[in-house]
Order: C-alpha cells, then structure tokens, then sequence
C-alpha cells in the first residue's frame, strides 16, 4: 500500500475474507498482492480460516500473521475443520465430489463470514490461489457501483473464463463470451475466486447455501426458470441474491488471473 493511500481516512471499509484449505504453498503470494494493495491500511481488514488442512498451512498463516497485520486494521485468522478430504490423486472439480466439496466450501465461507465481519462497507471475496490482481482493484470494483460484482478469472491474459461459476443463460455462456464491454454486465450467477459484495447484503441475510437453494424446500414445486433444480455455494449465493431483489454483475474485461495448476 502506498502512503497516500494509507494517510487516507475517508474510502469505504473493506473485508478480505478467504477460506483457505492445503494451501501454504500459496500464502505468500497472496499476502504479498494484500500489501500492494492501494487502500489504506486504516480501511482494510482481513479474514482467513482454514480447514481440514494437511499440509503446513495453519502453521504459515501464523508465520504471515505479522505482515498482514501492517497491512490492515484488523486481522481474524479462524480454524474450523468439517472433515472432508478429497480422495488422494483425484483433482478437486472432479464432478463425483463437487456438490460435498462445496457444500463444504460455503459452510467454511459462512463460518468465516460470520466470525470476521464488523463494521466494514464491503466483503471482498478472494480465492487463495488468485495470483495476480492490479493494486487499484478495489477501486474499480468500487467505480461500478455495483452491489454484487465479480472480476473476469482466467489463468492468462485475453484466455477463456476459469471460474466456470459466474455465467447466464442457464450456463451456456460466461464473461469471456461478453468480452469488449467496458460496464458491467447482468449474470445469472457468480463465482468467487473474487466477489465484492455490500456487506449490509450479508448483514440482511445473503450466504453461501450449503445446500441446493431453489428446489430443497417443501414450499417451492417448479424448477426456478433460470437455475433449474437449484444450485450451491456462490451459485446458491446469486439465485438467494435474486430472491431478495439483488442483481448480480460481472466485469468481463478486468480480469485476474488463477495459478494455473
């Protein structure tokens, strides 16, 4: 962060929120795209929590804890084990494990959510594994004026859409299929490897359903016209958004880059 950023007493209050699970070998790298950040110090807070971990990434988290705090008023680091793990050897968007793997994903999300939040304007949803985001992207998701809003995630520059979870049209198409547009665009659904979302919007009750939002409820008998049998985590997130009269956005031509393994 810069100086003048950090002399700066007037931006809105941001949360950082992450989950994070096996993941030492990206915390440096993460860390060190938080202290570029240009947002003041004062503004910003941090929250990370780890679960069912393996290898050394409670361990690197404390390592980190120092660095973190020079860059933000306040810095939650939680531990909340579920007890899944992932078969050894099978890649993670395996699609036999990905409604427990993310059933999983927004019970530690809306851990996190509920243990870290304060007094902060905004949540900033960032995936552990992004590795690479401008320094001023707080402040362009902020110049959207958006309530709901998420970055284009690739692994390379001008390549395909990585987060397969942000789309419209029932999943036919994703950011990279709206590409050239400057303004936000409407999206069925979000992803959040990077999600901005107003906290009052949490604060009024938007989570991350652990559960298939739109079709587990004895009151509900149609599919939803525009998710089908229900969905999850933060697809669960955009059709709960919508059921309470909020549009999600997304911004096709800022985008962020996923490590690419």
């Amino acid at each position: 962060m810069n100086e003048n950023a950090q002399s700066s007493g007037d931006q809105p209050k941001v949360l950082i929120l992450t989950p994070v699970k096996n993941a030492e070998r990206y915390l440096a790298r993460y860390v060190e795209l938080i202290e570029a950040l240009d947002w003041p110090a004062s503004r910003l807070s941090l929250g990370m929590l780890d679960s069912d971990s393996k290898d050394g990434t409670e361990a690197r988290l404390y390592e980190l804890e120092a660095r973190m705090r020079k860059c933000a008023d306040r810095v939650t680091l939680k531990k909340r084990d579920f007890g899944f793990h992932m078969p050894d050897a099978i890649p993670r968007w395996a699609p036999a494990f990905q409604v427990a793997r993310r059933t999983v994903l927004a019970r530690a999300r809306n851990h996190l959510l509920f243990a870290a939040l304060d007094n902060e304007d905004w949540v900033l949803w960032i995936d552990v594994d992004i590795v690479d985001y401008p320094p001023d992207a707080i402040q362009r998701l902020l110049a959207a004026e958006r309530d709901i809003l998420q970055p284009h995630c690739v692994l390379e520059h001008g390549g395909p859409t990585f987060d397969q979870n942000g789309w419209i049209d029932h999943g036919k198409r994703t950011l990279h299929d709206m590409r050239g547009s400057s303004d936000p665009v409407r999206m069925d659904s979000v992803g959040g490897s990077m999600l901005f979302v107003r906290a009052d919007l949490h604060r009024d009750g938007l989570v991350f359903p652990p559960y298939k939002y739109g079709v587990e409820s004895n009151a509900i008998r149609d599919p939803h016209p525009l998710w089908g049998k229900g969905e999850i985590e933060t697809e669960g997130l955009a059709m709960m958004a919508r059921d309470m009269g909020h549009q999600c956005w997304g911004l096709p031509d800022f985008e962020i880059l996923h490590h690419s393994s």
